[in-house]
């Protein structure tokens, strides 16, 4: 059974680590593929073509989602492509940690711009149309640092955090015209994001986990197929954890 058949999910950020992960499985389940990053590289490429090879259409896109103007001219391009935009995945993000009396203000902005920006410039400029269809599932990328916060990345989890602000707000504005509206929260997940990290900071993370493991992009790239599917016509407004149990 191929959850989400026919339906057309649009990914930001997906060329690599949790959005590529997530591409790979709707389209594994029948889903089209639409998705952006930053730059079409060699990884967009190869992405691109291995989600055709599922046999769905699937097309990757050049816009800087913190940029509103880049993301209503993402929206009108997609339409042309496919009339429909059943699920929309808020992945987009960044990190420039720091402790707070290093962070510089470029860092700051660029993290809001990106993680929390975007996800406003995205889902305001899809709005419109979702609201004609009168159905869409919006699934935001926040972290588990975005509840409980995180020495060094005070710039990551305010944006994380207020994008769980902004996904429970949007719940409610839309819940009405059947648009659902949730929040996934990674916690310790292997990407090259986290492989930058040393070895002992590593282990650190993964001695408080009671998994006792890291997660994977796939991990989270399950839940997120949860959320656009039909199974979750009910649930809309959350945050769900992905954490192997370490923010319990």
């Amino acid at each position: 059974m191929k959850l989400v058949e026919g339906k057309t999910v649009l990914i930001t950020g997906a060329a690599r680590g949790i959005g590529r992960a997530i591409a790979l499985k709707y389209a594994e389940n029948g889903a089209n593929v639409a998705f952006s990053d930053i730059v079409y590289d060699e990884k967009a490429q190869q992405l691109e073509k291995e989600l055709q090879s599922f046999g769905v259409k699937a097309k990757g896109y050049v816009s800087d989602a913190g940029s509103y103007t880049d993301a209503e001219k993402l929206i009108d391009e997609v339409q042309k492509d496919f009339p429909i935009i059943d699920v929309v995945i808020n992945n987009a993000g960044i990190t420039r940690d720091n402790l707070l009396m290093r962070m510089t203000e470029q860092n700051w902005d660029d993290v809001i711009r990106i993680n929390l920006k975007s996800v406003f410039n995205i889902t305001k400029a899809v709005q419109k149309v979702l609201l004609k269809q009168k159905f869409g599932s919006i699934v935001n990328m926040s972290s588990v640092v975005g509840v409980e916060g995180n020495a060094g990345q005070s710039n990551y989890s305010a944006s994380k955090a207020g994008i769980i602000g902004f996904t429970k707000s949007i719940a409610q504005e839309l819940g009405s015209r059947n648009i659902r509206c949730n929040a996934i929260a990674p916690g310790f997940i292997e990407t090259e994001m986290t492989q930058k990290l040393s070895q002992e900071v590593r282990e650190d993370w993964i001695k408080n986990i009671p998994l006792r493991r890291a997660g994977t992009p796939e991990d989270v790239a399950k839940l997120a197929l949860f959320l656009g599917s039909d199974l979750s016509s009910y649930v809309s407004g959350q945050v769900i954890n992905v954490c192997g149990g370490m923010q319990t």
